[in-house]
Order: C-alpha cells, then structure tokens, then sequence
C-alpha cells in the first residue's frame, strides 16, 4: 500500500541541549519548542528534533544528509555566520566534489555530522 509520506524527522541527541538550541538557530532553523527537553527545529518543510539526551556512541554516528540548491552559495553564507569562533566544537570542512555531486561538512557543538550537498543533474 502507498502512503502520501509528508515528512521524515530524525531525533538529534545534543550534549549540551542549551548550547545546540543556540547553534540550530544561528544556524537559520526556525524553533518550535516542545517539552522542557525537546524542541523541533524546521526550515520550510523540512525538520528535525532536538533533545536534551547524549549518548556519545549515537552522536558520534549520528549523521544528516540535507540537500541544498547552490552549494557554493550555503558554504559562503555558512563562513559569515562566524560558528566556529561562537562555538569552540563545531567543524566545518569546505566543498569536496564527488562523482554524484558537491558537499560541505559542519559537526555540530556535540559532534553530529551535517553534509550540505548538491547533486549534479
């Protein structure tokens, strides 16, 4: 049977819930917060959930794969945001170009991996 799917939203474990809030939004995502605990973190359509849980074997497994436009242009607007002089953990690695396509990386403030991407046509 076919479902009309509207959406997918991981759970995002944070080592530092306060600290992680604070980066997801500087980082352009809008939030909604749930519980004292949990708090949905959106762009457009698109969301995850934010807890206040660490498991460091999760975390540092834990990775997302959020498609974007212009890569070029998300990795420039990613340098003005100045994250890691604002946050002493996160990492970004600039653009690589692979066969499927172009990425760039962020670890988050409790070391989950982003990759920003954008597949050639």
């Amino acid at each position: 049977m076919e479902q009309n799917v509207i959406s997918i939203r991981p759970f995002v474990g944070a080592q530092n819930f306060e600290i992680s809030r604070s980066f997801y939004r500087d980082l352009g995502f809008e939030e909604v917060v749930l519980s004292h605990n949990m708090s949905l973190f959106r762009t457009g359509k698109l969301g995850f959930y934010l807890q206040d849980a660490y498991v460091k074997d999760w975390i540092d497994n834990t990775m997302l794969f959020m498609e974007v436009e212009n890569v070029n242009e998300f990795w420039n607007h990613l340098i003005t945001l100045n994250l890691t002089e604002k946050y002493s953990t996160v990492k970004l690695t600039p653009i690589r170009i692979e066969a499927w396509g172009r990425e760039c990386f962020v670890h988050d403030p409790s070391g989950v991996l982003w990759h920003f991407g954008e597949f050639f046509n």
